[in-house]
């Protein structure tokens, strides 16, 4: 008989992640290898386009973890969209993290609306399709090799 409880609770949060942590490296010889070196860590990389004034034109916000470059926001101004300043950016964050912290592929997520095709252009293949999220919208997966 189990007690089921809904709350948040960080202790147990911790307890969880470390008890998952445990059965990730007992079943995952690759995981296990990663722990203590400096490929577990999460690194961020952020890559900014400021205009002549300073004010931000755009932006990259992402991280590295492993070999891969996951990139969380690019956000170009409705002004300079079309401008390839968005290529740039992407161009830029992915030299970063081949040249700088030897990554080997990048990943992201888009929804319909935003850039799917964008990232299609620059290289990316969907890797997966998630119908209705949030309901109305599809998020997709796209991922490409660097180098």
């Amino acid at each position: 008989m189990f007690r089921i409880e809904a709350g948040v609770d960080k202790e147990r949060r911790d307890l969880l992640r470390s008890r998952l942590r445990e059965t990730n490296n007992a079943a995952s010889p690759a995981l296990a290898a990663l722990r203590g070196t400096p490929e577990e860590r999460q690194v961020p990389l952020h890559v900014w386009a400021l205009g002549e004034t300073g004010d931000l034109a755009g932006g990259l916000v992402g991280h590295t973890w492993t070999a891969w470059l996951h990139i969380t926001y690019l956000w170009v101004d409705a002004v300079h969209r079309g401008t390839g300043l968005g290529s740039q950016l992407l161009a830029e964050a992915e030299r970063i993290a081949a040249a700088d912290r030897a990554c080997t592929a990048a990943r992201l997520e888009t929804w319909d609306f935003q850039a799917p095709e964008f990232y299609k252009k620059q290289g990316y293949e969907v890797a997966g399709v998630i119908p209705d999220y949030p309901p109305g919208i599809t998020e997709y997966i796209l991922t490409k090799r660097l180098g």
